[in-house]
Protein backbone atom coordinates (compact mmCIF):
# COMPACT_ATOMS: atom_id res chain seq x y z
CA UNK A 1 0.00 0.00 0.00
CA UNK A 2 1.39 3.38 -0.98
CA UNK A 3 0.34 5.06 2.27
CA UNK A 4 2.46 2.68 4.38
CA UNK A 5 6.12 1.91 4.76
CA UNK A 6 7.99 -0.74 6.74
CA UNK A 7 10.75 0.55 8.99
CA UNK A 8 13.83 -1.33 10.20
CA UNK A 9 11.81 -2.78 13.06
CA UNK A 10 9.52 -4.44 10.47
CA UNK A 11 6.50 -2.44 11.69
CA UNK A 12 4.15 -0.79 9.20
CA UNK A 13 3.77 2.96 9.59
CA UNK A 14 2.18 5.89 7.78
CA UNK A 15 4.33 6.60 4.75
CA UNK A 16 4.88 10.26 5.68
CA UNK A 17 6.86 9.22 8.77
CA UNK A 18 9.71 8.11 6.50
CA UNK A 19 10.11 11.61 5.05
CA UNK A 20 12.56 12.95 7.65
CA UNK A 21 14.68 11.50 10.50
CA UNK A 22 12.67 13.18 13.27
CA UNK A 23 9.32 12.16 11.82
CA UNK A 24 9.50 8.54 12.97
CA UNK A 25 9.55 9.38 16.68
CA UNK A 26 6.99 12.16 16.24
CA UNK A 27 4.70 9.75 14.41
CA UNK A 28 5.10 6.93 16.93
CA UNK A 29 4.91 8.96 20.15
CA UNK A 30 2.86 12.09 19.47
CA UNK A 31 0.83 12.35 16.29
CA UNK A 32 -2.78 11.28 16.64
CA UNK A 33 -2.76 10.61 20.39
CA UNK A 34 -5.35 12.59 22.38
CA UNK A 35 -4.19 15.70 24.23
CA UNK A 36 -6.09 17.46 27.00
CA UNK A 37 -3.37 19.80 28.25
CA UNK A 38 -4.15 23.43 27.44
CA UNK A 39 -0.52 24.46 26.94
CA UNK A 40 0.15 21.61 24.52
CA UNK A 41 -3.04 22.37 22.62
CA UNK A 42 -2.15 26.03 22.37
CA UNK A 43 1.40 25.24 21.31
CA UNK A 44 0.20 22.99 18.54
CA UNK A 45 -2.29 25.40 17.06
CA UNK A 46 0.40 28.10 17.13
CA UNK A 47 2.90 25.85 15.38
CA UNK A 48 0.30 24.86 12.80
CA UNK A 49 -0.25 28.57 12.17
CA UNK A 50 3.47 29.03 11.61
CA UNK A 51 3.49 26.03 9.28
CA UNK A 52 1.01 27.67 6.90
CA UNK A 53 2.71 27.65 3.50
CA UNK A 54 5.68 25.66 4.84
CA UNK A 55 6.51 22.03 5.62
CA UNK A 56 6.00 20.44 9.03
CA UNK A 57 9.65 19.34 8.91
CA UNK A 58 10.70 22.99 9.02
CA UNK A 59 8.56 23.60 12.10
CA UNK A 60 9.49 20.39 13.90
CA UNK A 61 13.19 21.13 13.41
CA UNK A 62 12.66 24.50 15.09
CA UNK A 63 10.17 23.44 17.76
CA UNK A 64 12.53 23.83 20.72
CA UNK A 65 13.53 27.26 19.44
CA UNK A 66 9.88 28.23 19.22
CA UNK A 67 9.30 27.04 22.78
CA UNK A 68 12.20 29.12 24.05
CA UNK A 69 11.11 32.19 22.11
CA UNK A 70 7.44 32.00 23.10
CA UNK A 71 7.71 31.30 26.84
CA UNK A 72 6.96 27.61 26.43
CA UNK A 73 3.66 28.62 24.79
CA UNK A 74 2.27 29.59 28.18
CA UNK A 75 -0.51 31.76 26.81
CA UNK A 76 -0.83 33.73 30.04
CA UNK A 77 2.77 34.86 29.59
CA UNK A 78 2.46 35.34 25.84
CA UNK A 79 -0.60 37.54 26.28
CA UNK A 80 1.70 40.06 27.97
CA UNK A 81 3.99 40.30 24.92
CA UNK A 82 4.17 43.74 23.35
CA UNK A 83 5.74 45.42 20.36
CA UNK A 84 9.23 45.04 21.79
CA UNK A 85 8.69 41.29 21.87
CA UNK A 86 7.53 41.31 18.27
CA UNK A 87 10.73 43.09 17.24
CA UNK A 88 12.80 40.68 19.35
CA UNK A 89 11.17 37.69 17.70
CA UNK A 90 11.71 39.12 14.24
CA UNK A 91 15.44 39.01 14.97
CA UNK A 92 15.37 35.41 16.24
CA UNK A 93 16.96 33.22 13.57
CA UNK A 94 15.79 30.08 15.34
CA UNK A 95 12.12 30.59 14.44
CA UNK A 96 10.05 31.60 11.42
CA UNK A 97 10.47 35.37 11.25
CA UNK A 98 7.10 36.26 9.75
CA UNK A 99 5.61 39.38 11.31
CA UNK A 100 2.01 38.44 10.54
CA UNK A 101 2.32 34.99 12.10
CA UNK A 102 4.20 36.29 15.14
CA UNK A 103 1.58 38.95 15.78
CA UNK A 104 -1.18 36.41 15.17
CA UNK A 105 -0.02 33.94 17.82
CA UNK A 106 0.48 36.75 20.35
CA UNK A 107 -3.05 37.89 19.60
CA UNK A 108 -4.23 34.30 19.93
CA UNK A 109 -2.71 34.05 23.41
CA UNK A 110 -5.10 36.71 24.66
CA UNK A 111 -7.94 35.02 22.81
CA UNK A 112 -6.96 31.74 24.50
CA UNK A 113 -7.36 33.40 27.89
CA UNK A 114 -10.84 34.53 26.86
CA UNK A 115 -11.66 31.05 25.56
CA UNK A 116 -10.59 29.47 28.84
CA UNK A 117 -12.85 31.89 30.72
CA UNK A 118 -15.72 31.01 28.38
CA UNK A 119 -15.34 27.23 28.20
CA UNK A 120 -13.45 26.37 31.38
CA UNK A 121 -10.44 25.12 29.44
CA UNK A 122 -9.09 25.06 25.91
CA UNK A 123 -9.49 21.29 26.00
CA UNK A 124 -13.22 21.60 26.67
CA UNK A 125 -13.61 23.91 23.70
CA UNK A 126 -11.48 22.01 21.20
CA UNK A 127 -12.83 18.58 22.11
CA UNK A 128 -16.37 19.81 21.59
CA UNK A 129 -15.45 19.66 17.88
CA UNK A 130 -14.46 15.99 17.94
CA UNK A 131 -16.11 14.50 14.84
CA UNK A 132 -18.52 11.61 14.94
CA UNK A 133 -16.90 8.48 13.46
CA UNK A 134 -19.43 8.36 10.63
CA UNK A 135 -18.50 11.91 9.61
CA UNK A 136 -14.80 11.17 9.13
CA UNK A 137 -13.20 10.84 5.70
CA UNK A 138 -11.05 7.79 5.00
CA UNK A 139 -7.65 8.14 6.71
CA UNK A 140 -5.25 10.57 5.04
CA UNK A 141 -7.56 11.40 2.14
CA UNK A 142 -8.54 14.94 3.16
CA UNK A 143 -6.95 18.20 4.29
CA UNK A 144 -10.16 19.72 5.65
CA UNK A 145 -13.47 18.46 7.01
CA UNK A 146 -16.82 19.87 8.02
CA UNK A 147 -15.63 19.84 11.63
CA UNK A 148 -12.36 21.63 10.85
CA UNK A 149 -14.34 24.27 8.96
CA UNK A 150 -16.63 24.65 11.98
CA UNK A 151 -13.66 24.91 14.37
CA UNK A 152 -11.98 27.49 12.16
CA UNK A 153 -15.14 29.58 11.98
CA UNK A 154 -15.65 29.38 15.75
CA UNK A 155 -12.09 30.51 16.44
CA UNK A 156 -12.22 33.34 13.91
CA UNK A 157 -15.53 34.48 15.39
CA UNK A 158 -13.67 34.83 18.69
CA UNK A 159 -10.86 36.87 17.13
CA UNK A 160 -8.24 34.19 16.48
CA UNK A 161 -5.95 34.63 13.46
CA UNK A 162 -4.16 32.25 11.07
CA UNK A 163 -6.56 29.43 11.94
CA UNK A 164 -8.06 28.41 8.62
CA UNK A 165 -9.80 25.06 8.00
CA UNK A 166 -6.60 23.33 6.82
CA UNK A 167 -4.70 24.52 9.89
CA UNK A 168 -7.60 23.37 12.08
CA UNK A 169 -7.67 19.95 10.40
CA UNK A 170 -3.92 19.42 10.86
CA UNK A 171 -4.34 20.41 14.50
CA UNK A 172 -7.18 17.90 14.93
CA UNK A 173 -5.09 15.13 13.34
CA UNK A 174 -2.08 15.81 15.54
CA UNK A 175 -3.94 16.28 18.82
CA UNK A 176 -5.99 13.12 18.48
CA UNK A 177 -9.41 14.62 17.83
CA UNK A 178 -9.41 12.26 14.89
CA UNK A 179 -7.41 9.08 14.32
CA UNK A 180 -5.91 9.62 10.89
CA UNK A 181 -3.20 6.98 11.05
CA UNK A 182 -3.32 4.91 7.89
CA UNK A 183 -5.16 1.60 7.82
CA UNK A 184 -2.46 -0.96 8.61
CA UNK A 185 -0.22 1.44 10.54
CA UNK A 186 0.61 -0.13 13.90
CA UNK A 187 -0.06 3.18 15.62
CA UNK A 188 -3.67 3.28 14.47
CA UNK A 189 -4.79 0.74 17.08
CA UNK A 190 -2.63 2.40 19.76
CA UNK A 191 -4.18 5.78 19.01
CA UNK A 192 -7.68 4.26 19.04
CA UNK A 193 -7.06 2.72 22.47
CA UNK A 194 -5.71 6.01 23.80
CA UNK A 195 -8.75 7.84 22.46
CA UNK A 196 -11.12 5.30 24.00
CA UNK A 197 -9.51 5.82 27.41
CA UNK A 198 -9.34 9.60 27.07
CA UNK A 199 -11.76 11.83 28.97
CA UNK A 200 -10.82 15.52 28.71
CA UNK A 201 -11.78 17.62 31.70
CA UNK A 202 -14.73 19.77 30.77
CA UNK A 203 -15.48 22.26 33.54
CA UNK A 204 -18.45 24.38 32.62
CA UNK A 205 -20.68 24.10 29.58
CA UNK A 206 -19.06 23.52 26.21
CA UNK A 207 -19.42 26.64 24.09
CA UNK A 208 -21.36 26.57 20.87
CA UNK A 209 -19.72 27.50 17.56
Amino acid sequence: MTNLFVADDKMQRCAWSASAPDFLRYHDEEWGYPVGDDIRLFEKICLESFQSGLSWRTILDKRENFRAAFAGFDFDKMAQFGQADVERLLQDKGIIRHRGKIEAVINNAARAQELRAEAGSLAAFFWSFEPKPEDLPAPQTASTSADSVALSKALKKRGWKFVGPTTAFAFMQAMGLINDHAIGCFCRDKAAAARAAFNPAKPGASPKP
